[in-house]
């Protein structure tokens, strides 16, 4: 193994930890209890293990396919094809998770601007769909010939009319430019000793992330992983404590750590062997760090402000 720079705090796998955290992987082949799957990693394609799920167990699901892009995840290569191609291939899969749902469930799609207009057609088949979220990606390569794609969106859906959002766990703190004052006393925000702050709601547009990069403790490989604080602010809006929060494009485990460290259960299915392993080292990790950047003291601050 390539040794890092001393500031690279990306997360990887020695030769003896992917053995040991390969054995904590689960691959369902029957029919499946709750009590079987909960807070665990199953490494299996989602239209192998989907079927073998129990019904209506889950509270909210996080899904975040391959953009409809050619793009490498690993061993596996994700193709980009056309409009109506992408929409099949996502309706096949998404078609078989409906059956895992909560009557009362919130579901997250995530995608950009190629595959969004695909994503809102086939989640109004099953879903209703309640909003779009477009956040920013700061980071992206310049374009000589187009804007620069800094942003991602995610479609917020519900099963339906009843369910969670809990709106006083995901306020913003944004720091107050021009304090406004009646009778000498702050309207609407608070001074404190590292500023002057002002609590606000939540919207549809999000420019408080930072993606993952190579001197974050959350950072690893995968070449799509969202930020942690991404997935809390979903999780904490969307589901209560001890919830189960599904997330069937695992990934390197994101979704998975960001439950576990805000008192959800879990359960992620991931195909790739090596990302699927590297979820359960960061749910290990997870067990003595549970902080997530940028959210602390109950409210979710602006980037780099804390």
């Amino acid at each position: 193994m390539t040794k890092k720079a001393p500031r690279n705090k990306t997360i990887t796998l020695t030769s003896a930890e992917r053995l040991t955290f390969k054995r904590k992987l689960r691959v369902l082949k029957n029919q499946t209890a709750i009590a079987q799957v909960i807070n665990s990693t199953i490494n299996q394609s989602i239209e192998d293990a989907s079927s073998f799920l129990p019904d209506k167990f889950v509270d909210l699901l996080f899904l975040d396919p391959p953009y409809n892009l050619t793009k490498k995840f690993n061993s596996d290569t994700f193709r980009a094809t056309s409009h109506q191609e992408y929409a099949e291939w996502m309706e096949s899969w998404l078609s078989t998770l409906v059956h895992v749902l909560k009557p009362t469930a919130s579901i997250y799609i995530c995608g950009d601007w190629r595959s969004s207009g695909v994503i809102q057609e086939i989640a109004e088949k099953y879903f209703i769909v309640r909003n779009r979220i477009t956040w920013e990606r700061e980071k992206g390569r310049g374009a000589k010939a187009n804007w620069k794609n800094a942003s991602e969106d995610i479609w917020f859906c519900t099963t339906s009319e009843k369910f969670t959002f809990n709106l006083n766990a995901v306020k913003l703190k944004r720091k107050v430019i021009a304090p406004y004052t009646n009778n000498g006393k702050p309207k609407d925000w608070k001074r404190s000793g590292s500023g002057n702050f002002r609590l606000t709601h939540p919207s549809n547009l999000w420019n408080d992330l930072t993606v993952p990069f190579w001197s974050m403790s959350e950072n690893t490989e995968h070449p799509t992983q969202k930020p942690e604080k991404l997935l809390a602010k979903i999780i904490l809006a969307s589901s209560k404590s001890g919830d189960v929060v599904l997330d069937p494009f695992l990934g390197s485990g994101t979704t998975s750590v960001v439950a576990k460290k805000l008192g959800r259960k879990y359960v992620g299915i991931e195909i790739d062997e090596k990302f699927a392993s590297i979820s359960e080292k960061r749910l290990a990790m997870a067990d003595q760090e549970t902080t997530i950047q940028g959210f602390a003291d109950g409210v979710f601050w602006e980037r780099n402000s804390l």
